[in-house]
This record gives structure tokens, C-alpha cells and sequence, in this order.
């Protein structure tokens, strides 16, 4: 009997609608006239999910008790002896209750895979074993059911039923997911719109993945050893040399402008089977893995061939490589290298070479000599190799007639020692060679005599020809190093423009830059008698180093120490004093618009007082001294209950007053600092009924939702200001009908105290002025104080370690959430 197939519905979450796609293909195979029936399917409590239930046979569920409990789970036996072409099993990470044949139901579904009976099955990302520690760290919630990666990986259709995360919220606040009790405390927590962004994202590589293993193994099995680029891999050649950062991150910028590209490193080593560790390489591949790449190390004896077959066998559509650090002569005498044959074999690999050379430094080339030493002994090598070996050769075919031939052979010989070495091992060559043509070549043979005058001329010539180009070789090398040089400068004083425009740390990077483009081995600016910056190398220092001290503006002064400058090299110095003193006097001005900032939101946070204090403090006042004046009168006669209703006017009104002033000290205490708090464990439970004392409110003033949380770490104080300020404003925008909601969920190291209200709410910008000082909704309220509450409110909540924000309650109204921590963790 052939094994059933294996189809599985996958979502990013909860709600996405895999029941309802699975049972709407169960509906479409039916009508198709395939025997479906439904092993075991939870409508939970969505109408739409019920109503496709009906019409569909379903086999009845085998019923366990556990601990007194009925539950009702798949029956296995029955769906097989039903034997029905294709069985609908929701949930497939579900775990069987107590005293089942099998632990999970996916166990069950291999069961009725075996017995030739396809299965419809639904699972959400989360249940992904090999995921469960990702989902973790982005919701916050552990999962119990999971279910093994190699389950799905035999699946025969991966289905994703996917919706946009906004769209997903907006049914869950329509009642279309969560019964009405549980929307609020699902909306933020585990579905918030990040946390569904992630899990959506999460959902889509994962069977992205999942069909590239598959397209892996359709290449294999047909042969197929061209890229196809289906997705893109960028694979990076890490050689453990100084430039390896510099290539990786290359790499790494290419492979996120092709969007999300996979990033491989890769290693090449001798075959002789040793592992060369090196804290470079060891370098290498911590940096490869945290930007979030792979490394991998292979043998093989041609570093080029193993690079292009590993990106081919990883279907690799770019390989990054660094430009050869062999010199030119290196190249010129031993070949192209391995960036050379890399992009003669690559095919339809894109190849990219990056220049590594003093990365970073760009250090000045120097102003003195044509060449270096290495290419003067270079050339003169060359001449004491050069010249004995073609004399070697010339001899053994010589003859008077070829005496022309042999002249032009050593000719281009020096040419080729001028190119390397110059002008001083070319003039050897020359002398050199005109004596081993004289005594070699010309008549009498071995001696440096001879029979013609013509004979000692052309060797005159040949010697003057050979100084010649060695001069003007020696010009052209000269001249090469003097652009080489403005083309540093240029690039040098480009880069100190854009650091002091850029602003950020710009006399860091200006002085790090000084150091690092002249080679010095220490540059200071001292400010006023204090490093404002400095930048130092060690390695650099020597016994000839010289300490030069340049002023810059006023009260600032660079110490520079190393080798002196030439003249061109202090105009460039030059230019980086005037940048570093441009910098000094910006970041002055920043410091003094720093210094005025406060001063200047101090004077509206005044303007704001005095406004408030006007408007505010004198109604009360007003009224208290009104009722005094009049208890004092003695020209009015004033009855018991007139003098009754007189105290508590005074009472009421000296006691808003006191309210007012102690809302105005906690607001400057918290500018300044100096809030006190006493953090200790505070029961949820009991801090909301303390709310609802202080407030007077009975049953039926507030609707209550309290599940059980760990003990709040919070200042109870604080707290219970914080929560009377919040549902005041929720009482005092509540419809009679809809009072507000107060509810309790903890949510992983915190809890989570929502007041829900079914008022106008606020739009857009409104909810992030609602939290700042002396902001009210409207002016013809008195009742409404000085607009303090819950900018004190989210003060005293931050002071606790904890957060009060705003959000949009569904159906309309605002929601206000204090999260505070909690003693413990909740799983």
C-alpha cells in the first residue's frame, strides 16, 4: 500500500485563517467527489470556522478523563476504519492528553500516513521545534507543543497562508479570532505589530529555505551544475591575511543591497590535512558571524578552482575576493594569481575584486625618491642574473653575423633592468653589459680590446642608449609618485572637510586622521591644559621623532611628535589645523546651545506655570477666601447650615489647592531628579482596590478584569498616583453606559495594568502631548486641573522601571497601559 501524502497549512500566528483554507479545500475535494471526512477540527468559537465545519462528515472524537476532567481527543482506530481517501487533522502540534496511545498528534498522523490515507493538517511558526527559541526572544512566550522539523521536511505540500499584520490586528479587534474579554490583553501583547511582523517574516524564510533544500536536491538529482539565481548567496574568500575585515565587510554591504542575500565565508587551506588556526582568521569568522553569515573552511591545492566550486555547488550568484597582495613583479614572474584565474573560470559567476591596500590609513606617499630601495636591489638582482645568463645563451650561437643581434638582445635586457630597478642599476647593467659584449662577442674574443673602431663605438652607444632610458625611466617613476601624491592629498583634505561636516566626534577623527595619514607616532590637542583628543601608535615611535607644537584658535594647541615635516607636508598639516579649529569652535557652539536648551525649556515650562497657576490656583483660593470673608462678617447673620456649607466650601477648595501645589512639586522633582522612590513587592490586586477606595467608587462605576500576576515591584505611592490620575481621565471621559475597564496580565518579567475606556479617545500626535505638562483636551472644563496627571503618571511609572502609554482601544476609546516589573518571570 502506498504511504498517504502529507499537506500542511503554515501560519506566521493564530487567526491567520489555516482552519478555514483547510476546510474550504476539504469542501472543493469533496464537490471533486474525494472521500473526505474530518478526524478532529477546533472551530474556536469563530462562526466562519463553524459554519464550514457543517457538510463535512466528521468522525466522532474519543472521549479521556484526566484528573476528573473530560477531554475529547482524535480517535486514531476510527478514522482508520473509516479509511477515508483524506482525512482533516487540525493542529498538528497538539499534544494528546494523558493516557493516549501517543504522546503528540503528529504521531497519530504518521499512524494514518502509513495506512495509505492522506492528511490535511495546520500548524503555526511557532510550533516549529527548531524555531521555538527565536519565537522566544521575539514574543515572550514559551511553547510547549512542538513539533519536529523532519515531520514537515517529509511533508508533499507546504501551504503558507499568509495576511498583513495590520489586517490581522483589525480581525482580531472585530471579535474574529478572540472571544471580546480577551482582545485588549491580545492586542498587546504577543500580537503586537511588531511581534506579527517578525513571525511573518519568520514563517516566510523558513519555507523559503524549506524550497530551496528541495530545488537543491532537484540540481543534484538531474546533474545540474550552473547557478540558477533563484536567491541570492554572496560568497566571500577569506585568505587570514590583514585585509580579511575589509573584504567581509564588502561582502556583507553587497549581499543587504541585494536584498537579504545569504552571506558564506570561505577558507581555503593546503590539503596536507594540518589546520593553521591564526587569531586573524579566528578574527575573520567572529566578524563573518556576527553580521550574520556563515564560515566554512575546505582543502584543496588550487585555492581558485575550490572557490568557484563551492560557490557553485552553494548555488552562489556573486563571489567577493581581495585584489592580490603579490607585487607586480611577483605577477609578472609567477602569474596571475588567484583574483586573475577566479575571473578566468567564473562563468556566469559575478566576481568582485576589493582593493585592501593601507585600507584605511591612506598614508601620504613619500615625497623623496623614485623608487624604493625594494626595486632598486630588485633591479640590481636582476642585473647580476640577467646579464650572465644571456651572455650564457647569446655564446652558443654566436657568430660574427649575429653581433647586431646580440647587441639588441642586451639592449632590451637593460630596458627591462631599467623598468625594475632604475636609473643606478640600469647604468651598471650598462657598463656590465658593454663589457661582456667586448669580451664575449668582439674580435679578439676574451679580451677588452678591439680590431675595429666601429666595434668600440657601438658599444659606446649601446652604453649611452642604456643611461638614457634609464633616465628617463627614473623621470617617469618620479612623476608617477608626485600624482600619486596629490591625488593623496586631495583625497586627505576631501575627507577632513566631510569629518568636521559630518559632526560627529570630529576632532577624534580629524587627529586620528592626522596621525594615521603623515605616520606620526602620537598627535594631541590640548584644550585649555586638558587632552581634548588624541590618537597614538606605539609601533611608530623612534629615538629621531621630533615634537612640533601648532596653536589652533584660541587656548587650543596640536602636539604633534614624529619625523619632520617636509614643506609640502606641513601646507596639508596646515589645512588640518584651520578643520581642527573649525571643529573646536562648532562643538563650543553646540556645548553653548546644549547649555540653552534647558534654560529655554525652563522658561516655557515657567510661561507654562504661570499660565496655569493663573487660570487654575486663584478659582480655588477665590473660593476659600470668599467663604472665609464670609464666615467672618459680622453685618450678615448666618444660620448652623450656612456656616456648615461655608467650612466645606473652604475644606474642598483649600484641599484642590494642595492637590494642585503637590502636582507642581512632583513635577519639579521629577525635572531635577531628585523624586524619591521605595520599591517593594505591591499585590496588583490590592493595589487596585486601594484605587477604588480613594475614588469612592462602588459597583458598577468600574468593570474589573484580574488575572493572576507575580508581586509588582513598584513604590506603592507612586503607583496608586499614577493609576487614580489614569482612570480619573477614563472616568471623566467614559460614556454613562460603557464604564471603564481595569485589567491585569503579566507579560514576561512585567505586568500589565490596562484602563480601558469607551470615550472620544485621541488621534495621532494628540496621544504623545497628553503626556506632557499642562496639555488638556479642552479650556471650558475647570474641573480638569492644571493637566499634570498623566505626565506625572508616566513620570512616577518610569521611576519605577516601568512605562504608562497610549493606545487606540478597538471599537473607539483610549486605552492607557502601566507595565511595571514584577518579582518574577513569567513563562
Amino acid at each position: 500500500m502506498a504511504r498517504g501524502r502529507l499537506r500542511v497549512f503554515l501560519g506566521a500566528s493564530p487567526g491567520v485563517g489555516k482552519t478555514f483554507a483547510m476546510l474550504e479545500e476539504a469542501h472543493r475535494l469533496r464537490e471533486s467527489g474525494v472521500d473526505v471526512v474530518i478526524g478532529v477540527v477546533e472551530s474556536h468559537g469563530r462562526p466562519a470556522t463553524a459554519d464550514l465545519i457543517e457538510g463535512l462528515e466528521r468522525v466522532a472524537l474519543r472521549a479521556v478523563q484526566h484528573r476528573g476532567v473530560e477531554l475529547f481527543e482524535l480517535d486514531t482506530d476510527a478514522v482508520l476504519r473509516r479509511a477515508p481517501s483524506v482525512a482533516v487533522i487540525d493542529e498538528l502540534a497538539h499534544s494528546n492528553a494523558p493516557g493516549s496511545a501517543r504522546e503528540k498528534r503528529w504521531m497519530d498522523v504518521h499512524v494514518l500516513l502509513d495506512a495509505g490515507i492522506d492528511v490535511m493538517t495546520t500548524v503555526n511558526i511557532q510550533h516549529i521545534e527548531s524555531l521555538t527559541d527565536v519565537v522566544d526572544r521575539i514574543t515572550g512566550t514559551s511553547q510547549r507543543e512542538t513539533v519536529p522539523d523532519a515531520v514537515l521536511r517529509e511533508a508533499d505540500r507546504i501551504e503558507l497562508v499568509d495576511i498583513a499584520p495590520q489586517a490581522l490586528r483589525d480581525r482580531l479587534a472585530e471579535g474574529l479570532v478572540y472571544p471580546a474579554e480577551r482582545i485588549d490583553a491580545a492586542l498587546g501583547n504577543y500580537f503586537r505589530l511588531g511581534n506579527l511582523t517578525a513571525l511573518r517574516e519568520l514563517a516566510l524564510l523558513w519555507l523559503a529555505d524549506e524550497v530551496d533544500d528541495a530545488l537543491q536536491r532537484y540540481r543534484a538529482d538531474q546533474g545540474i551544475d550552473a547557478a540558477w539565481e533563484t536567491r541570492e548567496r554572496v560568497v566571500v574568500a577569506v585568505t587570514g591575511g590583514p585585509e580579511g575585515a575589509t573584504v567581509i565587510r564588502r561582502a556583507a554591504r553587497i549581499a543587504a543591497r541585494s536584498g537579504a542575500a545569504e552571506l558564506l565565508a570561505v577558507h581555503v587551506s593546503e590539503p596536507d590535512g594540518l589546520i593553521r588556526p591564526t587569531s586573524t582568521l579566528e578574527a575573520d569568522e567572529r566578524l563573518v558571524r556576527s553580521l550574520g553569515g556563515s564560515f566554512h573552511r575546505i582543502q584543496a591545492s588550487s585555492t581558485a578552482s575550490a572557490l568557484l566550486e563551492f560557490a557553485r555547488g552553494v548555488n552562489a550568484s556573486q563571489l567577493v575576493i581581495g585584489v592580490s597582495r603579490r607585487s607586480r613583479l611577483a605577477t609578472l614572474l609567477g602569474g596571475q594569481g588567484v583574483s586573475g584565474a577566479v575571473v578566468r573560470m567564473a562563468g556566469d559567476i559575478d566576481v568582485h575584486i576589493v582593493p585592501h591596500g593601507q585600507r584605511g590609513s591612506q598614508r601620504l606617499p613619500a615625497a623623496r625618491g623614485a623608487l624604493g630601495w625594494r626595486r632598486r636591489l630588485a633591479g640590481f638582482a636582476l642585473t647580476l642574473t640577467l646579464l650572465p645568463g644571456l651572455t650564457a645563451v647569446l655564446s652558443e650561437l654566436r657568430s660574427r653575423e649575429t653581433l647586431v643581434t646580440d647587441v639588441l638582445a642586451f639592449q632590451t635586457a637593460i630596458v627591462i633592468i631599467a623598468l625594475v630597478g632604475g636609473i643606478w642599476p640600469a647604468v651598471t647593467a650598462a657598463v656590465l653589459g658593454g663589457a661582456l659584449l667586448n669580451y664575449f662577442f668582439i674580435e679578439p674574443l676574451y679580451t677588452f680590446t678591439a680590431h675595429s673602431a666601429r666595434d668600440l663605438v657601438a658599444v659606446g652607444i649601446f652604453i649611452a642608449v642604456a643611461v638614457m632610458v634609464s633616465v628617463v625611466v627614473d623621470q617617469a617613476a618620479r612623476r608617477s609618485r608626485a600624482a600619486r601624491r596629490s591625488a593623496a592629498e586631495a583625497r586627505t583634505l576631501v575627507s577632513i572637510a566631510g569629518a568636521v561636516i559630518s559632526g560627529t566626534d570630529a576632532l577624534g577623527a580629524l587627529v586620528h586622521r592626522l596621525r594615521e595619514t603623515f605616520g606620526f607616532s602620537s598627535v594631541l590637542l590640548l584644550e585649555a591644559g586638558e587632552i581634548t583628543a588624541s590618537s597614538r601608535d606605539a609601533a611608530l615611535a623612534s629615538e629621531s621623532d621630533v615634537e612640533t607644537i601648532l596653536p589652533v584658535g584660541d587656548g587650543a594647541s596640536l602636539y604633534i611628535r614624529g619625523a619632520p615635516m617636509t614643506p609640502s607636508e606641513r601646507t596639508i598639516v596646515g589645512a588640518f589645523v584651520a578643520q581642527v579649529a573649525a571643529a573646536l569652535t562648532q562643538r563650543r557652539l553646540a556645548l553653548a546651545a546644549e547649555t540653552a536648551e534647558p534654560l529655554a525649556e525652563a522658561d516655557r515650562m515657567r510661561s507654562a506655570l504661570l499660565a496655569a497657576v493663573g487660570h487654575d490656583v486663584r478659582r480655588p483660593l477665590a473660593s476659600a477666601t470668599a467663604a472665609i470673608s464670609s464666615l467672618a462678617a459680622t453685618d450678615v447673620p448666618l444660620s448652623d447650615d450656612d456656616r456648615a456649607e461655608l467650612l466645606r466650601t473652604a475644606e474642598d477648595s483649600l484641599e484642590a489647592l494642595t492637590d494642585l501645589l503637590t502636582d507642581l512639586l512632583d513635577v519639579s522633582r521629577l525635572q531635577a531628579g531628585m523624586l524619591g522612590v521605595h520599591l517593594v513587592e505591591v499585590d496588583a490586586h490590592a493595589l487596585i482596590s486601594e484605587v477604588l477606595d480613594e475614588l469612592s467608587l462602588g459597583p458598577g462605576a468600574v468593570t474589573i478584569d484580574l488575572a493572576e500576576v507575580p508581586p509588582l515591584r513598584a513604590d506603592p505611592v507612586l503607583a496608586r498616583r499614577a493609576l487614580v490620575n489614569v482612570l480619573t481621565n477614563a472616568l471623566r471621559y467614559s460614556p454613562a453606559e460603557a464604564p471603564p475597564l481595569i485589567s491585569v496580565s503579566a507579560w514576561r518579567e512585567t505586568a500589565q495594568i490596562r484602563v480601558i475606556d469607551r470615550g472620544p479617545g485621541l488621534q495621532g500626535e494628540e496621544k504623545t502631548r497628553a503626556f506632557q505638562p499642562f496639555q488638556r483636551t479642552t479650556d471650558t472644563d475647570n474641573t480638569a486641573g492644571l493637566g499634570l496627571g498623566l505626565a506625572l503618571s508616566r513620570g512616577f511609572a518610569e521611576a519605577m522601571g516601568g512605562s504608562l502609554d497610549a493606545e487606540d482601544t478597538p471599537g473607539g476609546g483610549l486605552t492607557v497601559v502601566l507595565t511595571l516589573p514584577t518579582t518574577e518571570v513569567t513563562p
